[in-house]
């Protein structure tokens, strides 16, 4: 497997350089930015409850800065064929998504009356506001163009959300690896429009039962196939907490920033990431 990192060779110039920038005198709280991480939370009402609102959500984003680290990461390497790294952080996201799924089980400890007490003071603050999980959802290939608007009031969170909607999605990236290892893919959908959502092709179900019927001579595509799979199944695990916390705690109330809540949510469980990956398994 190769490396995606190789530290300077002992007693070169370059591994001087690296030894210079470490301060052998850094503490532990130095090293992480304790201070300013953990002087980050502002509870504005006097509910004790506030500080779990807040901490849930701010390692939540913690959590999906590093998601979309290791799948910006994973794309990269499929893109220049290296796919044995790719499985490797591809497995990391889909353990980072049950870290994910696990808070919202801490946040279901919120009851109704316990939330309303603080909730008039998040204004028009929204999850659907989160520019991260926006920039995940478009690397996983669910693109819509409207889903820049939220973020069109902050002009660097809303190039990083318009970046990754014009960017091939991760999965985009592996049909045109298989496609360059010699299975037959459509040039329509390796060359369609990258901002539209990721859409079901007969050629890419074909492809990929190609490659599950032979699983030894496909061995690397096969096992990218079914790291996706891993992901889009974790994923939907944190989709499914996520509207089943937020009904039991506001029921089917319209969400903070007037979006649409519950109702908005479970559509969301209908989307499909990976389609054909799900199609093959009827076929074999």
């Amino acid at each position: 497997m190769s490396c995606p990192y190789q530290a300077p060779a002992a007693d070169t110039p370059a591994w001087h350089d690296a030894q210079m920038k470490f301060d052998k005198s850094m503490s532990y709280g130095d090293y992480l930015s304790l201070d300013a991480l953990l002087s980050a939370q502002h509870p504005i009402s006097t509910h004790h409850d506030e500080m779990l609102f807040i901490v849930q959500h701010q390692t939540s984003e913690l959590w999906m800065k590093l998601a979309l680290h290791e799948l910006m990461a994973a794309r990269d390497y499929i893109r220049t064929d290296r796919v044995e790294p790719a499985l490797k952080v591809l497995a990391r996201v889909s353990r980072i998504m049950e870290q994910l799924v696990q808070a919202w089980t801490v946040l279901s400890t919120l009851t109704p009356s316990e939330y309303s007490e603080f909730r008039d003071v998040l204004g028009a603050s929204s999850g659907f506001q989160s520019y991260q999980y926006r920039q995940i959802e478009f690397i996983l290939g669910n693109k819509n163009p409207a889903m820049t608007q939220p973020h069109e009031h902050h002009a660097e969170r809303n190039a990083l959300v318009v970046d990754a909607l014009h960017a091939p999605s991760l999965y985009d990236e592996i049909i045109a690896l298989m496609a360059r290892r010699g299975l037959a893919i459509d040039a329509g959908r390796l060359e369609r429009d990258w901002t539209q959502p990721t859409t079901s092709d007969v050629s890419v179900e074909l492809a990929w039962l190609t490659v599950y019927r032979d699983t030894h001579g496909w061995w690397d595509v096969y096992a990218l196939g079914e790291k996706l799979i891993d992901l889009e199944d974790a994923f939907r695990q944190w989709r499914f907490r996520h509207v089943t916390t937020v009904e039991r705690v506001i029921g089917f109330k319209r969400g903070t920033g007037g979006t649409a809540g519950v109702s908005y949510l479970r559509k969301m469980l209908d989307v499909v990431l990976f389609p054909e990956l799900w199609h093959v398994r009827t076929a074999l």
